[in-house]
Parts: C-alpha cells; structure tokens; sequence
C-alpha cells in the first residue's frame, strides 16, 4: 500500500489508485448514499468507508472484496479509523454516538 491511495465519493463509490501512475486500481461498491470518509489499516492490507447511508465497510487492499459491513449506526457515519493495532475500528455518527468494532467479526 506504499503506492496507493484511495478516495470516497458523492456517486457511492471508493477508487484506490496506484499513485506512482495515476491509474485506478479498481472500485469498491456497495454503500447506497455518498462515501463520507475512508482510511487504510497501518499496514495497508485493508481499507474502511464510511457512508451517509450509516454504515462502514471493510475491503480487502490486495482484492477490493468487502469483508463486513458495520451496521449499528442509525445516522451517517462521518469518520472512520483503524486502531494501530488494526484489530479495531472506530466510527463517529450523527446519531451522536462512536462505535468500537472488531475487524475479525464485524461486530460493536
């Protein structure tokens, strides 16, 4: 992941780019309102969104597969973040709460 970087959109959408050529490596799909934020584990192997439509989602880097959803939230998830450890995730929403999720099972 030294080379990639990925961007969230108002079409739904996350792209991960190879930055060294400006080339789109793929696209992740499956949120259903805007992606308001997205970050990479420490060491670059998984990617998490989070989305106006309340929930996150975990890709595989190396595939671009979702490997859970995080649905808990009942408003949009503003932010996302990977503990250092990157056995964790934290989401931020505006139904005034953050939740705390295991990566290996998707759940608070």
């Amino acid at each position: 992941a030294n080379d990639m970087c990925i961007t969230g959109s108002i079409d739904r959408s996350c792209k991960v780019w190879k930055v060294s050529t400006g080339q789109c490596l793929y696209t992740l799909r499956g949120h259903t309102d805007e992606v308001l934020d997205v970050a990479f584990n420490v060491s670059g192997s998984m990617i998490v969104s989070a989305s106006a439509d309340a929930t996150a989602r975990v890709y595989s880097s190396a595939t671009g597969n979702c490997i859970s959803s995080l649905i808990e939230h009942e408003g949009e998830i503003s932010k996302v973040q990977f503990n250092p450890q990157g056995t964790k995730i934290i989401s931020a929403s505006s139904d005034k709460t953050c939740k705390v999720w295991s990566v290996d099972n998707g759940e608070v």
